[in-house]
């Protein structure tokens, strides 16, 4: 009978628990955990404290008792082990409740004790209202001081995950919550225009955010930052990183890896043939570039459990490494990431390169429908996908498992495009998101559409004398803008191109990037061969602008809405007074959704939904009146316009898009 002795539950430890008794009926199998939960949902946390999880026991995922009944496996909880005697096979362990030692044997020793979270060495750090949040006692605490003493202010210090989680549920107790972090953005793993995005929904809920600072000091009711700015906090949690718990592999004389974590080979195996590890102690290699790293996630926690339990029972079934697939939820607002970054692609030697689309989570026409932000990294040469990131309040997680499984299954940017994916209006559009950022990027790689990320807008732009010119209408223009840049559409370049030098270098801005590539494809075909599209538009623009600023360009940014965690009442679409039409002269009508119109329109337009034009037709007038019709494209003014000759009106004209009507002006 193998004797197998598991150090640690939760994740990988109670995975391997579980696997190894489904592989092996006949094992010994104990689980030494130092705690007093032995399998619980630690991602589970933050959404209890916050409240989307009513009930703590959900968050029990297995008892001693579980495991007993269900596994045979024996569980010893409150148990910390304090020494490998490596030769003797043996761990020695301390009952904290009992006060006693005991040695348990072992043939395979399999270490899960994962991590734990970093404690800075501050003044203050250990008062009572300054909480961290790992275990569910962390969580008990937490809740029965906020029960307790209704603290009405927060800090939350570090932009991770569970700062961000943590930043959510504190607001959503009723705290006015602010968050520090020593990097220059929230959210680090993120390119910035992907960070930007978060951030623009932290400081709609009225989150205030410290960035390029750190904690100095603790008081009972504020915290001091190390530029000398005080906080208001009537409780603080920190969540500033994680450490692997490697005290135990260390004296046992365990090699350690390059990364910090403890090493092991392919199939989990450290220095020691016997003993395997697994989670977030270890140090793991990156499946695209097979360098050595941490990633201290759920997900590769549990298959490295499952693959630890086999390989000690005797199989040889290797770990590949892992992606760092991850995703975030913060109030409506979701972002993540799969593979590398940008930087890191290119850190590992890539010629890597990327594009930025913002398309419809599914058929904009179905109600519900929000733009997805999707960051598509590949490599140049090849063509291979590399990475994604990607941003949104619909769809987003999708979106990172189709990239992430492309990854495993070493596709190209070639092959997303052909990519079959499911479709129906509620789901999908017929080119989705995926689709469309494998589009625009062979289009870049071949030349056909050349483009720059945001973030090289500003290097571009000092290097050469370029012409900008912003597509978007005048009312969004006058709203937010690049300083300089022309405001013109398509069709006014069209009409003066025999003004532009072919030689002029151009950088063309749209709403999210799909007009800069029509007008690109224009310009080239007329002879311009030195027009770039900026990838993502203005607002991947101003995304980035919002986190990284500029250092020589000035960008406008847009007024952010203000949201409310329980708002009292919600409107799905803006509702415009009714204008009492005048009989007399040309009459102009806007075409476009209230909620359209409402963002700005023509100056005396009157608003009528296209969707209600026949029915409002009386409200026009005579028939032989001159009407104007416009929308945002020019599309659905030029259906209006069949519907009201149709109905026997003989001066209706299109005029177009809002871009047309306002050059009218």
């Amino acid at each position: 009978m193998k004797r197998i002795l598991i150090i640690g539950g939760v994740a990988a430890g109670a995975t391997a628990a579980a696997r190894a008794r489904r592989l092996d009926n006949q094992a010994d199998i104990t689980i030494l955990e130092a705690g007093e939960d032995v399998s619980f949902a630690n991602c589970g946390l933050p959404y209890y404290l916050g409240g989307e999880i009513p009930n703590r026991s959900s968050l029990i995922l297995a008892s001693p008792e579980t495991f007993d009944d269900q596994y045979q496996v024996k569980v010893h909880t409150g148990t910390e082990a304090i020494k490998i005697n490596k030769e003797a096979h043996t761990v020695t362990t301390f009952n904290k409740k009992k006060g006693e030692q005991t040695d348990y044997s072992y043939d395979k020793l399999i270490l899960a004790q994962g991590g734990k979270p970093v404690t800075p060495p501050l003044p203050g750090v250990e008062k009572d209202h300054v909480f961290k949040l790992w275990t569910l006692e962390d969580m008990d605490h937490i809740d029965s001081f906020i029960a307790q003493k209704d603290p009405q202010t927060a800090v939350v210090v570090g932009g991770g995950f569970i700062g961000l989680e943590m930043v959510e549920a504190l607001s959503n107790r009723g705290m006015k919550v602010s968050l520090v972090e020593k990097a220059p953005q929230i959210m680090i793993n993120l390119e910035s225009e992907i960070s930007g995005f978060l951030t623009e929904e932290l400081l709609s809920y009225g989150v205030d955010i410290h960035v390029n600072k750190g904690l100095s000091e603790i008081k009972d009711h504020q915290v001091i930052l190390d530029d000398k700015s005080k906080i208001e906090a009537d409780m603080v949690l920190l969540s500033i990183g994680v450490r692997p718990t490697l005290g135990l592999a260390q004296e046992a004389g365990l090699t350690i890896g390059e990364s910090g974590g403890l090493w092991v080979n392919e199939y989990l195996q450290t220095s020691d043939s016997d003993i395997y590890a697994a989670g977030d102690i270890n140090e793991i290699s990156h499946r695209l570039h097979d360098k050595k790293i941490r990633i201290p996630l759920a997900g590769p926690a549990n298959r490295q459990g499952r693959i630890a339990a086999e390989n000690a029972l005797g199989r040889q079934k290797s770990y590949k490494g892992a992606m760092g697939s991850s995703i975030v939820k913060l109030f409506d607002a979701s972002a993540g990431s799969t593979g590398l970054s940008l930087t890191q692609a290119k850190d590992a030697g890539y010629e890597a390169d990327a594009v930025v689309v913002h398309k419809a989570s599914y058929t904009a026409y179905y109600p519900g429908s929000q733009k997805v932000t999707l960051m598509l990294i590949y490599d140049k040469k090849t063509g291979k996908v590399l990475g994604a990131q990607s941003a949104g309040y619909v769809g987003i997680d999708k979106r990172l498992d189709v990239i992430a499984t492309a990854i495993a299954g070493n596709l190209s940017i070639e092959d997303l495009e052909e990519l079959d994916l499911a479709y129906a209006p509620p789901f999908n559009s017929p080119n989705g998101p995926v689709n469309m950022a494998a589009f625009t990027a062979v289009n870049k790689n071949t030349g056909f559409s050349p483009s720059l990320l945001a973030k090289d807008v500003e290097d571009y732009l000092i290097g050469q004398e370029a012409a900008v010119i912003d597509l978007r209408d005048p009312i969004s223009f006058n709203k937010a803008h690049l300083e300089g840049s022309n405001n013109l559409s398509q069709n006014m370049i069209r009409q003066n191109m025999d003004q532009i030098p072919k030689d002029q270098a151009i950088l063309l801005i749209s709403e999210d990037g799909q007009k800069g590539h029509v007008a690109l494809r224009m310009l080239h075909g007329a002879g311009y061969g030195k027009v770039v599209n900026l990838s993502g538009g203005y607002l991947s623009l101003e995304r980035q602008q919002r986190v990284k600023a500029f250092e020589h360009l000035q960008v406008g940014l847009f007024s952010l809405p203000k949201k409310e965690i329980n708002p009292s009442e919600q409107t799905e679409e803006s509702e415009v007074e009714k204008e009492e039409i005048t009989q007399e002269g040309p009459l102009v009508v806007d075409v476009r959704t209230p909620g359209e119109y409402a963002m700005g329109a023509y100056p005396g337009a009157v608003s009528i939904p296209l969707d209600e034009l026949q029915s409002r037709a009386s409200e026009l007038g005579d028939k032989d009146r001159h009407i104007i019709l416009y929308c945002a494209s020019g599309a659905r003014s030029s259906y209006g316009q069949r519907v009201l000759m149709q109905m026997g009106f003989s001066q209706v004209e299109n005029g177009g898009g809002l871009h047309d009507m306002m050059a009218r002006a």
